[in-house]
């Protein structure tokens, strides 16, 4: 005959040191577990709407845990001891998952549930003379199982926000180093970003030792002008990608005001997330060239700073004036190129310009006015002049190159 278990020769043993009454209606809640499970899984669709409205797999897993609730509280009810256990025994894996598709609220609606359906049955499980013991019983568990519940999704978002901030540091990176892969798609879509159009990206110097509630504050104040925002912090350099921006002067000043002393430099707007690389880019290659204008305002456009990114030697900032103010020019003819030329060769001085050109002053004017209109920069103003000038300049060195290879070839035909 095989000897019986330890685990049965315990609960004999507590068994024997219950009262009649109590054994009994132990007795009755482990011959009862099944049909409390039951008349809990009827009583969660006919009580909680959004219950009905999950997945198969979210329902199974919620399931579980109410059948566990029950079956953990008769182990609970014959030994009360710590509620450490309930942890695994009650939600086992599930909230792992269920963490993010159920919040704490309907996980307590859940307990809720259950332990109305127990305290229902309650004159039919126990003697008369243990039912106050045993209603006191179902509140005192269900205070511990509420507790654990908590502790629960404490710790599962203690463990995602960890999570999120390092795939948050990842899409950052990738976004900087103009990466456009399917991972960087996924985990994009994993961090939950929703906005679809205006994309910018803005950096400055960080604190020397940022706190969590630095960070804090930097996401809820972007929040306000935002739709979304990553944070990232590298070394030294703060990095700010924001989609979805309302009202931008208001919220590049607002968030620049959160950066550590020293230039605040945004890039322009790129159309999609993944474009923001070159947002980005001309931030960076701004917030380098910065100190070369002492004045500039803070936060500070990186288009506003392309003659000192051509300075310092950023391409894509002489590209940028070739581009959108040399050829326009050139192809809007009416003399604009050279008037715009003399004007600055000049000393910004209409009179002596239109002496030079053999016009009238207010043909010159006029001419001036037609730059602006063109390029978005006015020539009456010492800064844009500046930039005008400086798009002249490496306009004509890139046309160099051809206009001397056209004059060597006029040259060996004659």
């Amino acid at each position: 005959m095989a000897e019986p278990s330890k685990t049965t020769t315990k609960r004999k043993a507590a068994s024997q040191a219950l009262s009649p009454e109590k054994a009994e209606t132990l007795r009755q809640l482990r011959a009862n577990v099944g049909q409390l499970s039951t008349s809990t899984m009827r009583q969660l669709e006919k009580s909680l709407p959004w219950y009905g409205r999950l997945s198969s797999d979210e329902r199974s897993a919620l399931g579980l845990v109410a059948q566990n609730g029950i079956a953990a509280f008769v182990t609970w009810y014959e030994r009360p001891s710590s509620p450490s256990w309930i942890l695994t025994d009650v939600f086992g894996n599930a909230p792992t998952e269920l963490t993010r598709s159920i919040s704490l609220q309907k996980a307590l609606q859940l307990i809720r549930i259950v332990v109305e359906v127990v305290e229902d049955q309650v004159p039919v499980i126990a003697p008369e003379s243990d039912q106050p013991s045993l209603r006191e019983a179902v509140l005192r568990y269900s205070r511990e199982v509420a507790f654990a519940a908590a502790d629960v999704y404490a710790r599962a978002a203690e463990s995602r926000g960890s999570w999120d901030t390092r795939l948050e540091a990842l899409i950052v990176d990738a976004i900087l180093r103009g990466e456009n892969t399917d991972a960087l798609r996924s985990r994009i879509a994993a961090l939950g970003w929703k906005a679809q159009e205006r994309f910018t990206v803005m950096v400055g110097n960080s604190p020397s030792e940022p706190s969590a509630s630095y960070v804090s504050e930097l996401r809820r104040t972007a929040g306000r002008f935002a739709e979304d925002a990553l944070v990232g912090i590298q070394g030294d350099r703060l990095i700010l990608i924001l989609g979805g921006v309302q009202d931008r002067d208001t919220a590049y000043v607002k968030l620049s005001e959160l950066f550590a002393p020293g230039a605040v430099v945004y890039g322009p707007e790129a159309g999609s997330l993944l474009e923001a690389s070159s947002s980005a880019q001309a931030a960076f290659a701004g917030l380098t060239a910065a100190r070369a204008w002492p004045s500039a305002p803070r936060p500070v456009a990186a288009d506003d700073l392309l003659p000192e990114r051509v300075v310092s030697g950023d391409d894509a900032a002489r590209r940028s004036l070739i581009k959108n103010i040399y050829r326009p020019l050139l192809a809007a003819s009416n003399g604009l190129v050279e008037t715009l030329g003399t004007y600055l060769e000049l000393g910004h001085s209409l009179e002596a310009t239109a002496r030079e050109l053999f016009v009238h002053a207010n043909t010159v004017r006029y001419r001036l006015k037609r730059v602006c209109d063109v390029t978005g920069w006015d020539p009456l103003l010492p800064r844009e002049a500046f930039v005008l000038q400086t798009a002249l300049v490496v306009g004509r060195l890139s046309a160099q190159p051809k206009a001397a290879a056209e004059r060597h070839s006029s040259r060996s035909q004659n």
